[in-house]
């Protein structure tokens, strides 16, 4: 065995995928071939889950059949609900979130992986999902539940289950997010869920263990820092002097910029950057948006040249807050969105290369030692 390890397995490459591409030196991204830009302008979530998962773009029967069983599995057992409603009001809603998938998996005892279980299952989860994340937001509001309707596509009827109503650009925004955030290869929530996959359990307690991993402020709350960052700063006037009291001085990180993968610009940061001014519509918005955008250049000048560049973190908050979420939901919708791609990467890793996942750890301890009664310690 090696007498090197990979701190936070860095360079160590886990499985074959046809999934997602990066191109982390010249900022390229694909999901199987297509450009993750052109394909949240063009393609939806539902088409875009359908090639992850299917290893095509669906044609018109398909994309309907597929819709249609997604969004048939909207309705949560009562015990999930009830298990939901029952945690404390201020639990963290990804928590929240994590429980109910836990309590789906209470049915899966048996759990039998083949080609047609496998597809079916992830259809039942996405529509599932929704429905939890919806409602986790109505639970922290005070809400009644819901059982969401089909509204068009699965970006409409997410919306209306949140707000009961929605709006063409804000829809489409929902949708370019769902899109954008879908895959990244295997970061650390992926990975948590392929570990449980390849023991064989069960998808919903996979899903579970990516929830889990997402609640860190490393992974899935990244977009959560950076908002608090603007609203700290209050006014775009004080951009400057907070950047060089809180991260020059004190030689900190400034969320929302770097990447493990990326030695430059976050290929995802355009649209989210677009749909952020777009819909930037209130005085609060607009500034905001402006606090981002100087903090930003700021962020640039100083660590461009070092290759730390902006990343797709540092936009998506202002686009869920202009949508109408509160800061609490943030990881919540990045973890819907981004379980179509672990869903794919379970099946492509269990259908193809299934093999236990067991590291090794170097042992770096003291040698044989002898024992000591406790009397004479």
């Amino acid at each position: 065995m090696s007498e090197a390890i990979s701190p936070g397995l860095e360079n160590v490459n886990i499985k074959y995928t046809e999934l997602t591409y990066i191109d982390g030196i010249n900022g390229i991204m694909r999901y199987r071939g297509y450009d993750v830009n052109e394909l949240a302008a063009r393609s939806s979530f539902e088409e875009v889950s359908y090639l992850m998962l299917f290893g095509k773009l669906p044609n018109y029967d398909q994309l309907n059949e597929f819709k249609n069983h997604v969004l048939s599995n909207m309705v949560l057992p009562d015990y999930v609900l009830s298990t939901m409603k029952s945690l404390p009001k201020k639990s963290d809603a990804l928590a929240i979130m994590q429980t109910a998938f836990s309590a789906l998996s209470s049915n899966e005892n048996n759990y039998q992986w083949n080609k047609e279980n496998d597809k079916k299952t992830s259809m039942a989860i996405l529509g599932q999902a929704l429905s939890i994340v919806a409602n986790t937001y109505r639970i922290k509001e005070g809400l009644d539940t819901v059982t969401p309707e089909a509204h068009g596509s699965y970006a409409e009827s997410f919306l209306n289950a949140c707000f009961g109503e929605s709006d063409k650009e804000k829809v489409r925004a929902m949708d370019a997010a769902l899109i954008l955030y879908m895959d990244h290869e295997i970061p650390a929530s992926t990975t948590a869920a392929l570990v449980t996959a390849s023991t064989l359990s069960d998808m919903y307690s996979s899903i579970t263990s990516a929830i889990t991993a997402l609640r860190g402020p490393l992974h899935g709350g990244a977009a959560e820092s950076a908002f608090k960052q603007f609203l700290e700063i209050k006014t775009p006037d004080n951009v400057d002097s907070w950047f060089q009291k809180n991260i020059i001085e004190p030689r900190k990180r400034l969320v929302g910029f770097g990447h493990r993968v990326y030695r430059t610009f976050d290929p995802r940061l355009k649209t989210f950057k677009e749909y952020a001014r777009s819909l930037a519509r209130t005085q609060e918005q607009k500034n905001l948006l402006e606090i981002a955008t100087k903090l930003e250049n700021l962020g640039v000048k100083n660590f461009g040249g070092k290759g730390i560049y902006t990343n797709t973190d540092f936009y998506s908050g202002l686009v869920f807050n202009e949508l109408g979420f509160p800061l609490y939901m943030f990881t919540s919708l990045f973890g819907l969105s981004r379980i179509s791609g672990i869903l794919a990467h379970i099946i492509e890793y269990v259908e193809t290369q299934e093999r236990l996942i067991r590291p090794r750890a170097i042992y770096n301890g003291p040698g044989s030692m002898e024992y000591i009664e406790i009397e004479k310690r």
